[in-house]
């Protein structure tokens, strides 16, 4: 399995990053990729993929509810001065849930047009944060059709999860599945080619109120085998494949 998308290298993994890791391995975790979206994550980020070398990999973005000119060019900067060393781009993207001023809308919507046209430059996977925003993330992907993308925890509907799937995006599926109805239902409808596996490890744990993390995916692979009534090594098998398929210098990772 492959965990496309955590936080492994926040303060709260500190004092146990290692076990942490180790039981990520335990329970067939085969690669990590941990993204940092403050411009003061990205250090610690580097320093942990290096500790890690070859089990965990980086993503670099922009938290959407930091609707800062500031952040975001320190962010761009980051991106492109570490181009060779992540695999992708994220997470980046709309948050209407936190976000309700119209004009920071706008301008986070500005962003994340800009993030889009960088990943296709840089020929990079973009993860897509839409938290209450899946319909206008979704949007601004087809305008700009550019669709080597990563929905993550997607919450929006389903038809428009159809459309982008139609185009090659791909969902990852948080371990929440297991109690979410909304996520089970985005399973139900997408095929197994367009889903991906993720934790966001330390948030949306099968347990509420436990910290997540990576060994935990194990939980989204069982509830999407269940749902799709298929078994838990066809989706194993199928879901990296297509992660190797966005991820695409994974390949030469792991």
């Amino acid at each position: 399995m492959i965990d496309v998308h955590c936080h492994i290298h926040e303060a709260i993994f500190d004092a146990d990053r290692r076990d942490v890791v180790n039981r990520a391995r335990e329970c067939g975790v085969k690669h990590i990729i941990t993204s940092a979206i403050k411009p003061e994550e990205v250090d610690k980020a580097l320093r942990v993929v290096n500790e890690f070398k070859g089990y965990i990999s980086l993503t670099i973005g922009h938290d959407p509810v930091l609707v800062s000119d500031a952040l975001f060019s320190r962010q761009v900067e980051y991106v492109r001065k570490y181009s060779n060393i992540i695999v992708g781009i994220g997470e980046v993207g709309l948050d209407y849930y936190i976000i309700r001023d119209h004009r920071e809308r706008s301008k986070q919507k500005g962003f994340f047009i800009e993030w889009i046209s960088i990943a296709e430059e840089l020929n990079l996977p973009l993860i897509v944060h839409s938290r209450s925003a899946g319909r206008y993330a979704i949007e601004e992907i087809l305008k700009c059709k550019y669709f080597d993308v990563v929905m993550h925890a997607y919450d929006g509907s389903i038809g428009w999860a159809m459309e982008a799937a139609k185009h090659g995006v791909y969902f990852s599926i948080p371990p929440s599945v297991t109690f979410s109805v909304q996520k089970q239902k985005l399973v139900k409808k997408l095929s197994l080619e367009s889903l991906l596996l993720e934790t966001d490890s330390p948030v949306l744990s099968p347990f509420k109120g436990q910290r997540n993390e990576p060994a935990n995916i194990i939980y989204s692979a069982k509830k999407i085998a269940e749902i799709k009534n298929v078994s838990l090594d066809k989706v194993i098998e199928i879901t990296t494949d297509n992660a190797l398929n966005v991820f695409k210098r994974l390949r030469l990772r792991i």
